[in-house]
């Protein structure tokens, strides 16, 4: 097993293994957004190409068994024994599926955050024009958000669906059992979205309490996977319909259509199934899993080093001692309590992060939070660059004539 340490030093020693990103020749603070893919993710795109080639039709054999490869491994990441995973393109996909599943004409009233990514932000935006009651929950402070959920919630609400780790701020949201336990009061279910949470934040729904709760997430970020590789993770006993239904629902059927003119369900996650898709990004995902796992990056290691990492930047940051008018950090958040990035806000985090760019290291940023995520392929020593790198770029702005 790799010790941290071993990942802090120059070379780092993941470095290698991800030659194709050259992690190791670039400033790649992209962690949030997109993380670098391990050499054996190309080799099994090719082999993807190959086996079509090889099989033709009978190519889906071999791409259904690395779909299951593949849910083995959101299980193992979610240490969950008691769902079960459908997969998909992505999470809105997902998140599509699951609300047509809802009874809104009975309850038209769900609940959220004013903190929540887009494929949910936006989807429940659209739906409250349509009349549905979007009821948002301040996101801040977010040891408050879980109860602020579990009031809001009543026998109108068909659903609440939060997040899990905020994607703005990074924020850690804790106590998410007392939001299910409401809602399981109320008749009404739960839906997680642990996306910016995976590999860089351990889960347990065991240990959480959430085995009743539906959870979707994906693999773009954290866990190296690439595009197309999300999930609905769906609890034991689901019997929801959803009016956004494909074909592949009926694969595992075991009996008739219920009767004339009703459309039949599989079992379970099958519920939740697409249609034909592209099987290359799981041949890609189910070869990183493999990865993960042979390399014995843990949950709880890829925590550490994160936390590590974090703790680097935000120290380095707090040393340059910039003016807060251009570029602050929310201290009332421990580190302990953050997710895999260093969030800052600057109203010119767009010049920051194109400053930032110009010196070679790749950032992110939405708005005005400028995010730094590191990744367990960087050295200390990169992340002291960044952070030099960093400082050059508030210079420069800091030299600009500022308001008072």
């Amino acid at each position: 097993m790799l010790s941290p340490n071993a990942l802090y030093e120059s070379p780092n020693a993941l470095s290698s293994h991800y030659s194709r990103f050259r992690v190791a020749e670039r400033l790649l603070l992209t962690g949030h957004s997109h993380q670098a893919w391990p050499d054996c993710g190309f080799e099994a795109h090719a082999q993807a190409w190959l086996d079509a080639a090889e099989a033709v039709d009978e190519k889906w054999d071999r791409a259904f068994a690395r779909a299951d490869r593949v849910r083995a491994g959101w299980a193992r990441l979610l240490d969950d024994t008691t769902g079960q995973v459908t997969l998909g393109s992505n999470t809105h996909e997902m998140v599509v599926r699951f609300l047509s599943a809802l009874h809104l004409r009975e309850r038209p009233r769900l609940v959220t955050t004013d903190g929540e990514f887009h494929s949910i932000r936006r989807q429940l935006d659209r739906l409250a024009e349509e009349d549905i009651e979007i009821v948002k929950v301040p996101s801040s402070p977010p040891e408050a958000l879980s109860e602020g959920i579990a009031t809001a919630v009543d026998d109108r609400t068909a659903a609440a669906l939060v997040s899990s780790v905020l994607f703005r701020s990074a924020h850690i949201v804790p106590g998410l059992d007392r939001a299910l336990a409401a809602c399981d009061r109320v008749g009404a279910s739960l839906l997680v979205d642990a996306y910016h949470a995976l590999n860089v934040v351990p889960v347990s729904l065991a240990a959480e309490r959430l085995d009743s709760a539906f959870v979707v997430g994906g693999g773009y970020k954290y866990c190296q996977l690439g595009e197309g590789n999300c999930f609905l993770r769906v609890p034991s006993g689901c019997d929801l319909r959803p009016v956004i239904t494909g074909w592949f629902s009926e694969f595992s059927l075991l009996r008739e259509a219920a009767g004339e003119g009703v459309v039949a369900y599989g079992e379970g996650p099958d519920r939740f199934t697409g249609s034909t898709y592209d099987p290359t990004s799981h041949y890609r995902a189910s070869a990183v899993f493999d990865f993960f796992e042979r390399m014995e990056l843990t949950p709880a290691l890829l925590r550490e080093v994160s936390q590590h990492q974090v703790t680097a930047l935000a120290e380095g940051f707090d040393r340059i001692d910039a003016d807060p008018r251009v570029i602050t950090r929310d201290r009332s958040v421990p580190i302990e309590g953050l997710g895999g990035f260093l969030a800052l806000g600057s109203p010119h985090a767009a010049a920051l992060h194109a400053g930032l760019k110009a010196r070679g290291v790749l950032t992110d940023y939405r708005d005005d939070i400028l995010r730094l995520g590191p990744a367990p392929y960087l050295s200390d020593a990169q992340l002291a660059d960044a952070i030099a790198a960093l400082a050059e770029t508030i210079t420069c702005i800091e030299r600009t004539p500022l308001d008072t």
